[in-house]
Parts: structure tokens; sequence; C-alpha cells
């Protein structure tokens, strides 16, 4: 192996270790939320083992509907890779906003990265 080929490993195995890449039990997406309630628990989505095996990346938008007492009704998604809808649908589920005086909808970014 070449002194060369050598530097390029090791510059990505540096690179992988920096990111994370070597811990599979790091949680691999992040959210943002523009609405008017507070969230109170949100429960992480699981990165779906397909979707990171193909190295899928992206962002699922949705469309939830928050009861008054901060339940979640429904959620629609207005956009996403199919791969990663269904999980961002079961974590989204899960969550709870604060309790208020009438439904709201809330939109939901989750995004899925390596």
């Amino acid at each position: 192996m070449t002194p060369f080929i050598r530097l390029k490993l090791a510059i990505l195995v540096v690179f992988l270790a920096a990111t994370g890449m070597f811990a599979p039990g790091r949680m691999l997406a992040q959210d943002h939320v523009d609405g008017v309630r507070k969230i109170v628990n949100r429960a992480p989505p699981q990165y779906p083992s397909l979707a990171r095996s193909m190295n899928i990346q992206g962002t699922v938008k949705a469309d939830v509907l928050v009861a008054p007492n901060g339940a979640v009704k429904s959620v629609e998604i207005k956009g996403g890779h199919p791969l990663l809808v269904q999980s961002a649908q079961n974590a989204l589920r899960e969550w709870k906003w604060e309790p208020g005086p009438h439904e709201t909808h809330e939109i939901v970014e989750l995004k899925f990265g390596l």
C-alpha cells in the first residue's frame, strides 16, 4: 500500500470517527418544529436499517394535529423519502405537547442523516 493511499484511509477513518459513524446506538435524527405549543415529550425516530444500509438521508416534513390535551390526533406527511416516512410517523404519534385551549397544527421536520 502506497503512503498516499494509507494517508487517504487514515483521513477517512478520522472523519468517520468524528462524525459518529462508528456509534450505532447514537440518535441519527434531528427535528425542527414550527408551531405555537411547546413539546413536553419527544420520542426519537428509529433510523430504518434499510435506509441506513443504502445511505439514505433526508428530511421528513409532517403536519401534526394536536388535541387540546396535548396528545397527537393525526399525522399528515407533507414530504420526505418513502423509506423514512414510517419511522417519522411512528415517532410523532408518541410525542406530547403542552395543553392548549384548542386543537393546533404543528409543522415538524425530522432530519435523518449519517
